[in-house]
């Protein structure tokens, strides 16, 4: 028998370890990029200023910038939970309060009826409170939650997270569920933060910039 009958047969198949390594790769890969658009939900959260991003932030975790140096917030319009429609940019010349969350969310639930009281304290002095409800499959749930919690101001809804995605990285974009975002009356924001608020902290982040003329 010739050496080269005595040789190994060698497959063209890559071998089924290998494979399933690879696979598994590539499913981690794909999660990670799942994990990074499905911000989990959290009960806190707090996020420096610093090089060139032009905000700062508090103790208190809530992030300012200065007037001059402010983002305008992106398109923001769709479908709300109850099947209306809504554009933020509606709302211009009015402060808005916009906060992200979801009805699976604890940390949202134990916010919304603090959202709620200061928002009947406040919409007669030129100020909205507009939801992004995300993550939701359907809007049953949102819904359900907003009866529950008597939350009477709108929501759009978001099931995707797509709406999120179309803040600028770098600037005061909501980076957890839930956040909290206040737009000044030109459209720009001007504050935000990554937690759950107190009704006390509400009115603290929002009182500034109801103040400015």
């Amino acid at each position: 028998m010739s050496a080269a009958s005595r040789a190994p047969l060698r497959s063209n198949r890559t071998s089924r370890p290998a494979v399933r390594v690879r696979r598994r790769a590539a499913l981690g890969a794909g999660a990670a990029v799942v994990a990074l658009l499905t911000t989990a939900c959290s009960s806190g959260g707090t996020s420096g200023g610093g090089g060139d991003t032009g905000y700062v932030s508090g103790p208190d975790g809530i992030a300012t910038v200065k007037k001059a140096e402010r983002v305008a917030v992106p398109e923001l319009s769709g479908p709300t939970v109850d099947g209306e429609s809504l554009n933020v940019a509606d709302y211009k010349g009015d402060v808005v309060v916009l906060n992200i969350w979801g009805s699976w969310c604890p940390p949202c639930r134990a916010e919304a009826k603090n959202f709620e009281k200061v928002y009947q304290d406040v919409k007669d002095q030129g100020v909205r409170f507009v939801g992004i409800n995300t993550r939701d499959s359907t809007t049953d749930k949102a819904l359900a939650f907003e009866e529950e919690f008597g939350v009477s101001y709108p929501s759009l809804y978001d099931p995707t997270g797509k709406l999120m995605l179309r803040f600028e990285k770098g600037t005061l974009n909501p980076q957890a569920i839930p956040s909290t975002l206040v737009i000044d009356r030109d459209g720009e924001i001007a504050a935000r933060t990554l937690q759950a608020l107190s009704e006390e902290k509400l009115r603290k982040m929002l009182a500034p910039v109801l103040a400015e003329k």
